[in-house]
């Protein structure tokens, strides 16, 4: 069996808002549609569903990023995860220069949740807190620099 990674989905309170703070680290929108119907309940498991969507790709062409803003049913607010909860985690990306991507974040309100920090001699990386509480890792291969 063959198998592909296709995308993270997120959801998010406000599309707009994720997609700035996405493109802001440099990524790109490859599209936007709102998605609702009987296909749709059928495939997500819930009835009514109605969602606006963009899908969010790296300039290298990698998988993508999905993310959603649910129209019906109302969206769940939860608290945000914590790095050490079982499930899902978070979403992460190399970065060319980790203390630049922080800045362009930190125009946008997000900033890491402690620091920055160096794991040995290979990547320097940051946990922040994107929209909608999003956990997002940034991290600089040292290697490369």
């Amino acid at each position: 069996m063959s198998v592909r990674f296709e995308n993270v989905g997120i959801a998010v309170r406000d599309l707009d808002e994720a997609i700035t703070f996405f493109t802001a680290l440099g990524l790109g929108v490859v599209g936007r549609d709102t998605i609702s119907g009987e296909w749709a309940d059928t495939a997500v498991g819930l009835d009514g569903n109605h969602v606006k969507i963009a899908v969010l790709q790296t300039p290298d062409g990698n998988p993508c990023v999905e993310l959603f803003e649910y129209l019906h049913p109302d969206a769940i607010q939860t608290e945000p995860t914590l790095p050490n909860e079982i499930g899902m985690h978070r979403v992460a990306f190399s970065v060319e220069d980790l203390d630049r991507a922080v800045e362009v974040a930190a125009t946008l309100g997000y900033h890491p949740l402690r620091g920055i920090a160096t794991y040995g001699e290979v990547y320097k990386l940051t946990y922040l807190r994107g929209p909608s509480g999003i956990l997002v890792m940034l991290a600089q291969e040292l290697t490369r620099s």
